[in-house]
């Protein structure tokens, strides 16, 4: 499996939207990332829609689905829809985000996928197809969602043809890695319901110390940590995009108060939600 990035790490759904083609594609550069607040990149998140990140210069660390990996120049993330995941950028890190329609029948890989060029031929293909696609995006010409479609689905077989060949770095390699994997499903699926840790390490058929030790050895965090990270990124984005009231969002992400959720995001974060939603409105 593979290696992650994130992508919200914009400056908010604004910009986002600002580069969203009319038929669902985004290509935005990853430089952009860096002009957001860290939590934007770094706290655990998934998309609705499909992603390829393609770094070429930089590196840091990607947690995908509970395990953490590093990533450097001419590597490849593909996230296949709702993949929990969240990136750190150590310096100045550059290449493109890749959004793909939520429907985007075109045979994409349907489970994470982490690569490495090493060959640069390789490394000049995956570019052309990615240059092709956004600048298919840019032109207002004839047949534009069709030229759209037919260059996704090009890039599609690529990475297939690649994962194919074994150009695929191993994630989910040992029990530890593989029980990450499936807490992390379980929770990107049920985050907003108010399980504890204790629920899912149940669910999983372990126990809680187990489970901890198993998120520790794949990710350097313990699983309290990684489940509360997916609840507080949810909650900032909701603070710092909608005009919800705080019990609200409380109640959504599956807090029994309005002041327990004030506590946690406070303890979390430093800042109660209030100010939270303040500060990220300028």
């Amino acid at each position: 499996m593979p290696e992650i990035v994130d992508i919200a790490g914009l400056t908010g759904a604004a910009q986002e939207r600002e580069a969203m083609g009319a038929e669902g594609f985004r290509v935005v550069p990853l430089a952009r990332f860096a002009q957001g607040p860290r939590w934007r990149t770094e706290a655990m998140r998934s998309y609705e829609e499909p992603l390829l990140l393609w770094f070429t210069r930089g590196q840091g660390r990607v947690t995908i689905a509970g395990v953490t990996q590093g990533y450097g120049p001419h590597h490849a993330v593909f996230l296949p829809p709702r993949t929990m995941h969240g990136f750190e950028m150590r310096g100045q890190v550059f290449g493109t985000a890749l959004w793909f329609p939520r429907a985007c029948a075109i045979g994409l890989p349907e489970e994470p996928a982490h690569l490495r060029f090493r060959d640069a031929q390789e490394q000049a293909e995956l570019n052309a197809l990615i240059d092709n696609l956004q600048r298919e995006l840019e032109r207002e010409l004839p047949g534009r969602e069709r030229a759209l479609f037919h260059h996704a689905g090009l890039l599609a077989v690529w990475l297939e043809r690649q994962i194919a060949r074994g150009q695929e770095q191993a994630i989910h390699t040992d029990a530890s890695r593989r029980l990450a994997a499936a807490f992390a499903a379980l929770v990107e699926q049920d985050f907003r319901s108010g399980r504890q840790v204790h629920d899912y390490a149940a669910a999983l058929g372990v126990t809680p110390t187990h489970l901890s030790r198993a998120c520790n050895a794949a990710c350097g965090r313990p699983a309290s940590a990684i489940l509360a990270d997916r609840i507080h990124y949810e909650a900032r984005r909701l603070l710092s995009e909608t005009r919800w009231p705080v019990k609200e969002i409380a109640r959504a992400l599956g807090f029994s108060s309005a002041a327990y959720f004030t506590r946690a995001f406070h303890k979390h974060t430093g800042l109660t939600p209030s100010a939270f939603r303040r500060h990220s409105r300028g």
